[in-house]
């Protein structure tokens, strides 16, 4: 059930951005093996200046179409990880004009005790999941 971050500038119409959401999810979806219910999304819209997304050396040239995708989860394998990298750039491409330079992703893992979707409970460590 992972709880996914997506920063993004602020231009895109509603439609676009209902897009980008369902694409992520898809692709969340399929390299994590969940099911369809498992969505947990929350997109933050930034100003222009608000968003610093340097390249580390590696050549990326961003624009205003930049994504930002930071996802919590339990742990997952490195081959996951790798499809879910691989599926958002491709379909963000595809669907959302979004180039393989202006997507972002960083993932972190946690255990069963690090969640709680409501009620005051852990519903991993109580077995309601």
């Amino acid at each position: 059930m992972p709880l996914i971050a997506i920063d993004v500038l602020r231009h895109r119409t509603p439609d676009e951005l209902r897009l980008l959401l369902d694409t992520v999810h898809e692709a969340m979806v399929e390299a994590f093996e969940v099911p369809d219910t498992d969505r947990y999304q929350v997109l933050t819209q930034h100003e222009p200046g608000e968003l610093v997304l340097l390249d580390t050396d590696l050549g990326f040239e961003r624009s205003e179409r930049v994504v930002v995708i930071r996802v919590t989860s339990r742990q997952r394998t490195s081959e996951a990880k790798q499809a879910f990298y691989r599926l958002l750039a491709t379909r963000l491409q595809e669907r959302c004009g979004v180039s393989p330079a202006d997507l972002m992703v960083s993932i972190v893992e946690n255990g069963p005790d690090d969640w709680s979707f409501g009620g005051g409970v852990a519903q991993f460590v109580t077995g309601d999941l």
